[in-house]
């Protein structure tokens, strides 16, 4: 790990002055993440900055949303009375990911910002564009079997890791951003990118800019009928082969809306919005599900390490969708 300065400002206006005076410089709240990339020698930043002190940690009704600060931690908001009572898919979700210690740590913000687990990227020694623009993907033609499925280019196959991200893009959330001027308002299924020849840009985050909030519409219709979905390779702490989060409005046996998103196969959580239009109007039944598999299906490619991903993923959705319906 190289030297670095380091900084805890008190006001969200000082932490961007800080990080506007050096390009090379980081914001770091729970470390979860940022930390191991630093060990590893794949992130430099010459100055971190300190924002764990800042008031980004309450969750609350604003304006008919809730709004959760960037800075509350994972473990908080899976237990937050507002979250489980108007959108337990969020808690659900969060409860999937990481041990209970590090979602202790971990920050709404650093969650968002968490990078990819590919091990290429995390190995120096070997080419990769996200880590080093211009170099190649070794994944392509090498280890595969984490990768994605939707949303790939030739430049990058990578996966975005986060739990918490596939129900905020289910559940319609919005991401507060500030900068040295003005704040801005993004869908959060637009904050992250996918690789296209530029894979090394994880999301649409600005230089100087800093995360402060994500909102969920409080009337959301997705209070009750929920699941998330997540298999992976062992029980606990371990990175999503494929996960799914999945949120129906039933009036009886038929589906008024749904909403679903995947984890573990694109380089940005995945929402298929397709499959959601299909089942609007449809019974909740096995069949319907099984076709809404296969819709969700339709775009997707896999790699020579990966394709059992084609089989799973329409599985993993037909059985997070039946356990949304309670059938």
């Amino acid at each position: 790990m190289l030297n670095f300065d380091y900084v805890r400002p008190t006001t969200q206006q000082s932490a961007l002055n800080a990080i506007k005076k050096n390009k090379n410089s980081a914001f770091i709240a729970g470390g979860t993440n940022l930390v191991d990339l630093m060990k590893r020698g794949v992130a430099t930043p010459e100055k971190l900055v300190d924002i764990s002190r800042l008031p980004m940690k309450e969750i609350s009704l604003v304006s008919g949303n809730i709004r959760i600060g960037a800075g509350a931690l994972n473990s908080t908001v899976a237990e937050n009375d507002l979250i489980l009572k108007n959108a337990p898919l969020l808690s659900k979700a969060l409860h999937a990911g990481a041990s209970p210690q590090i979602r202790n740590m971990a920050t709404v913000g650093g969650n968002m910002l968490q990078r990819t687990r590919c091990p290429y990227f995390y190995d120096t020694a070997l080419p990769c564009n996200k880590r080093a623009p211009g170099t190649g993907c070794s994944a392509v033609e090498g280890y595969s079997r984490m990768h994605a499925i939707f949303g790939a280019s030739n430049a990058c196959i990578a996966v975005h890791p986060s739990d918490m991200c596939v129900a905020l893009a289910a559940l319609d959330a919005v991401v507060v951003i500030a900068n040295n001027k003005t704040e801005r308002r993004l869908a959060f299924t637009d904050f992250h990118r996918l690789p296209g020849d530029k894979p090394n840009l994880d999301n649409n985050l600005q230089a100087g800019e800093l995360i402060i909030a994500v909102e969920i519409p409080e009337k959301n219709l997705f209070s009750e009928h929920t699941a998330y979905v997540k298999v992976r390779d062992r029980s606990s702490y371990a990175f999503a082969l494929v996960s799914v989060a999945a949120a129906l409005s039933l009036n009886g046996n038929s589906i008024r809306e749904a909403r679903l998103a995947m984890g573990g196969v694109a380089h940005k959580p995945w929402r298929l919005t397709a499959a959601e239009n299909f089942l609007r109007g449809k019974s909740a039944t096995e069949d319907i599900f099984k076709e809404a598999g296969r819709i969700a299906m339709q775009d997707a490619k896999a790699y020579p390490g990966n394709k059992f991903k084609l089989t799973l993923a329409p599985n993993a959705i037909i059985e997070a969708l039946k356990q949304a319906a309670g059938i």
